[in-house]
């Protein structure tokens, strides 16, 4: 288990995994959460030249990988919100995407010293090197018991 303790804001960057995007799987999330033309329909003609996939499935694949890799194994106990989502690049079929994050601030709460704050950078970089997604995120983290 990793406690605030374990999270310190060193600005190191931590892989949390990779995801290889295919065109039915992008079409099968924009069907259901974001309908736009460009996300649904291979063969339309609009500004990105073919199918890409939505920013929020981006982010929602990104948040498994970071769940899966980090959350799970934590004394987290939710966040406040995210500070900054930003979709930099076109997320196409075919791309594999990997996660990192680093810790860039931390403090003891001052209203519960039984937990802790985390600010996180979060990214998703297609196999190009190029960041597609960065997000700036919050956590409240417990401390270690006594």
């Amino acid at each position: 288990m990793k406690y605030w303790e374990d999270f310190p804001a060193d600005g190191r960057w931590v892989v949390h995994g990779e995801h290889e995007l295919s065109a039915d799987e992008i079409v099968r999330f924009a069907r259901e959460f974001d309908p736009q033309p460009f996300h649904v329909d291979p063969e339309v003609e609009g500004p990105y030249d073919g199918l890409i996939a939505s920013g929020w499935h981006t982010a929602s694949l990104y948040m498994g990988m970071y769940v899966r890799d980090v959350l799970l194994d934590s004394a987290s106990m939710g966040s406040p919100g995210v500070e900054e989502l930003r979709w930099l690049a076109p997320v196409r079929p075919g791309d594999v995407l990997t996660g990192r994050s680093r810790v860039v601030d931390a403090w003891i709460s001052e209203r519960d010293p039984r937990r802790g704050t985390i600010v996180g950078e979060h990214e998703l970089v297609n196999q190009r090197g190029e960041v597609v997604m960065r997000m700036r995120a919050r956590g409240f983290i417990a401390r270690r018991p006594a």
